[in-house]
């Protein structure tokens, strides 16, 4: 049995995933495997759906 995967909303900042992670597109491609990823939750990040730390350079808090 594989670990569970977590998903984390940090304070304003992206989800954290963690645990055996893939990330697919909408065609099944693979994005990203790994053990971590963040995914974008302001709609900033230039590489959705991942968090390219857009959200510091915009202010954006997630109150």
């Amino acid at each position: 049995m594989s670990d569970p995967v977590i998903i984390t909303p940090l304070p304003d900042g992206p989800n954290e995933v963690s645990g055996l992670t893939v990330v697919k597109d909408a065609d099944g491609n693979v994005l990203k495997e790994g053990e971590k990823v963040y995914l974008c939750r302001c709609g900033f990040s230039a590489n959705k759906p991942f968090c390219d730390g857009a959200h510091k350079r915009e202010g954006w808090t997630s109150n």
